[in-house]
């Protein structure tokens, strides 16, 4: 395992620290903003167009693909659309900051 200088691990970590420990400030103060990622989305009710932030989605991964779905409510109607999600819409939507929500099976 190979370290990264100005980084430090845990307990037993190997070859993990160089020099001082890196604080999150230090990491953090070159970046200036971030960019709210926008998706694109339409509702099967009022056949709108439109694009949500993050916060406005909710992504649901069950056990299998059919239990796996993402939701949101319309903006234009009100309606509550509830959509599948394949692994590359899960992907996406994790990546953009989206929140999420495991669903358990009840066994």
């Amino acid at each position: 395992m190979t370290g990264v200088p100005g980084v430090s691990g845990g307990p037993g970590a190997q070859g993990v620290s160089d020099g001082p420990e890196m604080t999150v400030a230090a990491a953090f103060a070159g970046m200036k903003s971030v960019v709210p990622v926008m998706f694109r989305a339409a509702c099967p009710d009022c056949r709108g167009n439109f694009e949500l932030a993050a916060s406005a989605l909710r992504l649901a991964i069950g056990a299998t693909s059919r239990t796996t779905f993402y939701s949101f409510t319309c903006p234009d109607c009100g309606a509550a659309v509830r959509k599948p999600a394949g692994e590359r819409i899960v992907e996406l939507l994790t990546g953009g900051g989206v929140r999420t929500l495991r669903l358990h099976s009840v066994v």
